[in-house]
Formats: C-alpha cells, sequence, structure tokens
C-alpha cells in the first residue's frame, strides 16, 4: 500500500459577464478532447504504514539494490556506492530514499546528475534532471561515505550498525537497518532483490546473504561478491565483518551452505552443524525450502536477539538450537511471505515459535497437548500475559506477545481445525505467497476456507482479544477438558 503525497495544481477558472437577460458560459468539453495532462508528483516520504510513519517511501517500487562498499575496521570509514534500479508508479519530479548518516558525495538518475538534499534523520530527497514517468523503469545511483551512525535501540536490542569488541562491525535490526549502510525504499511492502560487493582487508572477512559469486584479494585487501535474486525485505539484507571462521558445505539438494563463526561464538559449532537435519524437518512441515542459500553468520556478541536474515540468519552469542529453528522457520513465514504492514507481524513470529513446538514434538517426542495444558494453568491468571494483543497491537508493541501467547495460540488453532486441515494451512500459506506479501487477516480468511468453517469467534478470541480466551476456543478438540 503506497501513500502518494501529490502537488496540487490550480487551475484559473473562465469568468463570464452576465446581464439582466443573458449569461454566456464556456462551451462543455468535446467527449473526444484529450485530458488535460498530469503534472508530476513528490514521491511520498513514508510508505503508508501507521506504525512507522517515516519508513519507507511513495512513487515507486525498487526492484534490485546492487550495493559496493570498501570498509575500514581501523577508522571505521564506509565508502559506498548504491545503485537502486526501480519502476516509478506514478509520474514524479522527485523521489526519497531513506539513508541515515553518510556525507552523500553525488546522485545520479539514469546516468545523469540529480539534486539532492537531506529532511530529517533518513530522509534522502532526489530529483532528477527530467521528470520520471508512471510505469517507466529508473536507476539511481548514489556515491556517500563515512562512518555509520550508530545503533539505536530497539524493542528487543539495538537496530542498525554496531561495532564489535574484536573490531569489526555488523548491521541488524528490524523494523529497520538497511538505511543505515545503504539508501533504500525500507518497508517489508516492497521487496526487491539485492547484490553486495564488499572490500575489507585482506586479514578481515566480509559476510552477507545470498550465494557468494566471487572473492579475490588485490593489494592488501579482499573482495567478495553476494548474490540474491529473490524479491526480499531490506530489513532480512546484512553485513557482518569480523576475523571469520567460514565453513562451506551444500544440502543434499545442492544449496550452498556457509557458516561464518567470529571469536568467541565456537561454542554453537555443534549445534550449527544442524542447519541441514532442521531445514529438512522443516520442508517436511512447511514444503519446499524457499532460500537460494543456507547456514549462519554466528556473532561473538551478546545482541539481544537473533534476525532471519534471508537464508543466511545472523545469531547473538547466547542463540541455541532452538533459536536455529525458531529463524530457519522464518524462511518460509516472514522471508518468503512478508507482511504487508507491521500490525501483521503475527505471520512471521507466531509461526517461527510454534516451529520450535513443532521440532520438540518431532524430535524429543514432547506432548504438546500436555505442555500447552500446563502452561495455560500456571498463566491462567496473569492478565498481563493474556492482554497481549497478536494483531494490529500497536505500534512498539509488535514483539510482546508473539514469542509466548503466539504459541499458545497456534497450537489452540491446530486442535481447532484438525490436523490435516492445519497441515494444509502450513505448507499451502508460504507456497500461495512465495516472494510477495500478505496480512494476517489474509491468514484468517485462508484458513477459515482450509478448514471448511467460520473461524471468526476464534480468531477474536485469541488474536485480536486481551483476555482469557472462554474455554470453547481455549479447549477445543483435542484439548477439551
Amino acid at each position: 500500500m503506497f501513500s502518494r503525497r501529490v502537488r496540487t495544481v490550480l487551475l484559473g477558472g473562465l469568468i463570464c459577464t452576465c446581464t439582466l437577460t443573458a449569461c454566456s458560459s464556456p462551451e462543455p468539453p468535446r467527449e473526444d478532447a484529450a485530458p488535460a495532462p498530469s503534472q508530476p508528483g513528490e514521491g511520498a516520504d513514508g510508505i503508508g504504514d501507521p506504525y512507522y510513519p517515516a519508513d519507507g517511501n511513495g512513487g515507486y517500487d525498487a526492484l534490485d539494490y546492487a550495493v559496493t562498499i570498501d570498509y575500514n575496521p581501523g577508522n571505521g570509514i564506509l565508502d559506498g556506492d548504491t545503485t537502486v534500479t526501480a519502476k516509478a508508479t506514478e509520474d514524479l519530479e522527485r523521489f526519497n530514499l531513506d539513508l541515515r548518516g553518510f556525507t552523500v558525495a553525488s546522485v545520479e538518475v539514469d546516468g545523469e546528475e540529480a539534486e539532492f538534499a537531506r529532511e530529517g534523520d533518513a530522509e534522502l530527497v532526489i530529483t532528477p534532471d527530467q521528470p520520471l514517468a508512471g510505469g517507466d523503469e529508473f536507476t539511481t545511483r548514489v556515491r556517500y561515505t563515512g562512518e555509520p551512525v550508530a545503533a539505536a535501540e530497539g524493542q528487543l536490542g539495538g537496530n542498525g550498525w554496531h561495532r564489535t569488541a574484536s573490531g569489526g562491525a555488523f548491521v541488524i535490526g528490524e523494523p529497520q537497518s538497511a538505511s543505515y549502510w545503504y539508501p533504500v525504499n525500507e518497508h517489508p511492502s516492497d521487496k526487491a532483490a539485492f547484490h553486495l560487493t564488499a572490500t575489507v582487508p585482506e586479514e578481515w572477512t566480509a559476510v552477507s546473504i545470498g550465494r557468494k559469486e566471487s572473492e579475490s584479494t588485490k593489494a592488501g585487501k579482499t573482495t567478495t561478491t553476494w548474490a540474491e535474486p529473490d524479491p526480499i525485505a531490506s530489513y532480512l539484507t546484512v553485513l557482518a565483518i569480523d576475523r571469520f571462521t567460514v565453513d562451506e558445505s551444500r544440502l543434499a539438494d545442492g544449496t550452498p551452505v556457509l557458516d561464518a563463526y567470529a571469536p568467541g561464538a565456537e561454542g554453537i559449532k555443534e549445534d550449527a552443524a544442524r542447519v541441514g537435519e532442521i531445514i529438512d524437518f522443516l520442508s517436511g512441515k512447511f514444503g519446499e525450502y524457499p532460500a537460494n542459500a543456507a547456514g549462519g553468520i554466528y556473532l561473538g556478541e551478546h545482541v539481544g536477539y537473533s534476525l532471519e536474515t534471508q537464508g543466511r540468519p545472523i545469531y547473538t552469542r547466547s542463540a541455541d538450537l532452538e533459536t536455529i529453528v525458531h529463524e530457519l522457520a522464518h524462511q518460509w513465514y516472514g522471508n518468503s511471505v512478508s507482511v504487508e504492514s507491521w500490525a501483521d507481524i503475527c505471520l512471521n513470529e507466531c509461526l517461527a515459535s510454534y516451529s520450535q513446538w513443532l521440532w520438540a514434538e518431532g524430535k524429543e517426542g514432547a506432548d504438546l497437548d500436555a505442555r500447552y495444558r500446563a502452561t495455560v494453568e500456571q498463566l491462567r491468571a496473569d492478565s498481563g500475559f493474556w492482554g497481549q494483543q497478536l494483531y494490529d497491537m500497536g505500534s512498539g508493541k509488535e514483539f510482546e506477545g508473539v514469542y509466548d501467547k503466539g504459541i499458545l495460540a497456534m497450537h489452540a488453532l491446530r486442535r481447532a481445525i484438525g490436523e490435516e486441515a492445519f497441515d494444509k494451512v502450513l505448507t499451502g500459506w508460504p507456497e500461495e505467497h512465495r516472494n510477495s506479501n500478505a496480512s494476517w487477516l489474509d491468514f484468517e480468511a485462508y484458513v477459515s476456507e482450509v478448514a471448511g468453517t467460520d473461524l471468526t469467534a476464534f480468531f477474536q478470541a485469541w488474536f485480536h482479544g486481551t483476555e482469557l480466551p472462554g474455554d470453547e476456543h481455549l479447549y477445543p478438540g483435542s484439548l477439551s477438558r
């Protein structure tokens, strides 16, 4: 959904002269007359998400980011050269990209020098030499330099650019992270392909998402290229620079696996070695693995959270096997199928969190009904727990209930619709919406259709409500007491 700010054009009116007996008026326009040409507008400085009004931009659809960076860990300076390929969705005389910090040296649109200005914390306002016509593809090249802005505190930890104790750096965050290192339309509703060329001193290693296409060392610097051809949300891109130990292998189907371990992350190697096993298990639940690459980036830092960056999640030092299961489940729920707005975040987190229970059931023999009942009884009187809304929870509350109440809600849904319908939902939803966006309300309608029953009351009680669900919805199916 785009929110467009269009320049208003006032046209002078015709004045007729009236007498007591007559008044002349202009002739009506001929029906076959060509409409007056519209004036180019200004792409909105926000994409229209009420939770984060300044995030993203209107007036165009991003198609591809070609990012080139040269980073010096010694002084912390990043030199960037990014080309954004996009399609105008309206006639534009100017448009915005999101970029935090840096000194912008130049901007070109379709190879011609463009005017630019900075507004607020993250807006790069660009005025091309010639207006852009709606429907046309265009390229925007931005050259910039500087020390990246330090991460800002988010709901789960710092979002943005981090320096490490070892002298390296990484960028991570949700909902914002990409704008801390390249110009971007920063909202998950505008997904695009991603390509990176990263240069660092040869004693360092730069790791990103997608498939590693090439690597070469010259004059004391190593340059690595990465390619992710599928359209992805920008917060799923990543750059990590450290003295990594890198292991490369392949899944049984040939998908490349790359694991990068920073100093201090050696303790997770045993769990990381099970990535192929986890992907096989989740593929049996959710369908074909949707990413082009696999593996992980394992930090030696305590960030506060791990993130499901595309195909190759990035993990905090305290991550464990359950964390890996969760982040890999996001490759279906959150990455391949992404939210339309941040109000829909349960589509990502409720499903990925429930994958941890599916793993416990399938691999460890856990009795999920018994676990569910015990958890409900323990939390029955906890009004704070039940007061966490799972859909449209409000800005700043996106991650409050989805990891715990969300698991219970998904298990109750499973029992409410039955095993056959639930299995169809788990595989059918990511297949139907692969590489696109959807809303939580779309999901509700889809589940009801698959189940062949009206689930409005159930969804209202669990996902829209803020109280303990009644027994009808709290103990459905085999959970019935």
